[in-house]
């Protein structure tokens, strides 16, 4: 072994949320949708005193850092998407997260892992697997951020951000395990965020790009030294209020 590598510090800034007022109308209003389905499933979940964590966390007895739950994951067969909830960071306020994929049945036909030298062995053919995006959430169930983990932290196949970005939309878990409000919000979530997701993913490829020209021939997708790749704060209500901002400004340009 040579001397270690003189790193850089890993930790990027937060993302600041992408302007949403030159969206396209069609994307917008499936945003708002998506954004009222989310206000719902915490509805019915808080009338019950229940939220999103604690319905992933309910009958998996005692709670250990980075195990899954529920355990097993959740898995749609159909669609192939794919999520667990665990914990393993520090992160002010981050109680865990949400970690979504898509396994290689469910993705494009033409979505192909990028040619990289890697030290450690990636899922391939059938087994190939994409992370779409982590979500973090409070101890209260709230969601608070996003984000883009480096390729070791999810043990994932690394599909360049053009190919998971077309994958978004593929994402849902059409039945009631563990939870059919949970499972709901979770693929709504991909939608409302969906141009917060798109900006993380590419600046997740741009980290990436700019570690491998600064150590050539480091496998930097598997330096522990860098976990997370992008993030960004988010927040459902103020998300919604821009989304009908957006709306509503367009329907003014109409009309002048």
């Amino acid at each position: 072994m040579g001397a270690p590598l003189a790193l850089p510090a890993a930790a990027e800034p937060a993302l600041a949320a992408p302007r949403l007022d030159s969206l396209p109308r069609p994307q917008l209003e499936a945003m708002l949708a998506a954004g009222l389905e989310i206000v719902e499933c915490q509805r019915v979940l808080h009338k019950a005193g229940l939220n999103v964590v604690g319905e992933v966390l309910r009958g998996q007895g005692k709670f250990y850092e980075y195990d899954h739950y529920p355990e097993n994951d959740v898995h749609d067969a159909d669609s192939q998407a794919q999520y667990y909830y665990h914990a393993h960071r520090s992160l002010t306020g981050e109680h865990g997260h949400f970690h979504t994929f898509l396994r290689r049945a469910g993705m494009p036909a033409d979505a192909a892992p990028l040619e990289l030298p890697h030290e450690e062995p990636w899922p391939s053919g059938d087994e190939a697997l994409a992370h779409l995006i982590a979500i973090s959430m409070d101890a209260y169930g709230t969601p608070i951020g996003l984000f883009a983990p480096n390729r070791w932290v999810a043990g994932d196949t690394w599909y360049p951000a053009r190919d998971v970005i077309a994958m978004l939309e593929r994402f849902r878990i059409d039945h009631a395990w563990p939870s059919w409000p949970v499972n709901r919000w979770l693929g709504a979530m991909l939608v409302l965020f969906r141009p917060h997701i798109e900006q993380l993913l590419l600046q997740r490829d741009h980290v990436i790009g700019a570690w491998r020209e600064r150590f050539p021939g480091v496998d930097v997708l598997e330096l522990r030294e860098l976990d997370i790749l992008a993030h960004t704060w988010i927040s459902v209500d103020q998300t919604i209020a821009g989304v009908r901002a957006a709306l509503g400004g367009r329907r003014l340009r109409k009309r002048s």
